[in-house]
């Protein structure tokens, strides 16, 4: 709904595909189509607009198209949709009042019934157009019905229908078997995403007493040039200098860390990056898309 929280639930979905769906706008169509087929070959056109309830389904469209027209261009989205589904519900009605198949009895009636089912044809093409923003692959399987790719947004635009097979449209959802089957791809999701969750295995005091974690202070910080992810940082550990190469080029530039206090993993075995020998480690969090270095305040250099 414009400018307002939407609430879904799963029963409310079902129930709202099954009425509006699959028993008023499928069941509209399904019936029209057939009944064209049956009772003239699928050939029907414009005829005369006898009685009062043809009026009254004509101007209905009419008013349709107009408030459609006057809230979609506000947004308002849901009212559009809604009152689309209202003339979806008028066809139906004009259906129970005509009764094309009592009328089929009596070849007298003949031209009656022809009329009764180009209007509901009529009105059909122009529910398909109002809702192929919403539902274009539905709206497009109902053109292909009436054989028809004319757009235009006005009663009468198209004068002659010669219809294809009927083809349902929405299958009624069993809501019992679509809520069970919903909440078993749930705790099917749920115990995948706890297998995949990898834990790392404990570890006591003792194994955690064997890293020394030193407060240092960064002195100098240059870029790598044969290596765009590595800065090269001079850190005053206390007790002098030492050079740890580090991956943090896209994240930060030289000068945001000349000055800082990081926490420097000072035991760490020495190793070899792209020429230079980096003595430890910085401490940093993994944060998704970026790496942030753990800074400290006020910690003289040295501290343990």
């Amino acid at each position: 709904s414009f400018s307002q929280d939407g609430t879904f639930t799963y029963e409310n979905f079902i129930n709202k595909f099954n009425t509006d769906l699959a028993n008023t706008l499928g069941n509209l169509v399904n019936r029209s189509v057939a009944m064209t087929n049956k009772y003239f070959g699928g050939k029907v056109s414009f005829g005369e607009i006898a009685q009062e309830c043809d009026r009254e389904l004509i101007c209905e469209a009419n008013k349709t198209i107009e408030k459609y027209k006057n809230l979609m261009d506000i947004y308002h989205n849901a009212e559009a949709i809604e009152t689309v589904i209202n003339l979806a519900k008028r066809c139906n009605k004009y259906i129970d009042e005509t009764t094309p198949w009592s009328l089929a009895k009596d070849e007298a009636n003949r031209d009656r019934l022809n009329t009764v089912l180009y209007n509901l044809l009529e009105c059909i093409r122009l529910l398909s157009i109002m809702l192929s923003p919403v539902m274009p692959q539905s709206c497009d399987s109902i053109k292909a019905q009436l054989c028809t790719e004319n757009g235009e947004l006005s009663f009468g635009a198209v004068k002659e229908y010669s219809v294809a097979t009927a083809t349902p449209l929405f299958a009624r959802l069993d809501s019992e078997k679509v809520l069970a089957e919903l909440n078993a791809e749930q705790e099917a999701s749920k115990k995948e995403t706890t297998e995949n969750v990898v834990t790392s295995e404990q570890i006591g005091i003792e194994d955690f007493a064997k890293v020394e974690l030193t407060a240092a202070t960064v002195t100098a910080c240059e870029a790598v040039p044969k290596a765009k992810k590595l800065l090269k940082l001079t850190l005053n550990d206390g007790k002098g200098e030492r050079t740890v190469a580090s991956g943090i080029a896209k994240f930060y530039t030289p000068n945001e860390l000349v000055g800082k206090t990081v926490i420097l993993v000072s035991n760490l075995k020495p190793a070899k990056l792209c020429g230079i020998e980096s003595q430890g480690m910085i401490l940093a969090a993994d944060c998704g898309e970026e790496i942030k270095v753990v800074f400290l305040d006020g910690v003289p250099a040295g501290s343990k």
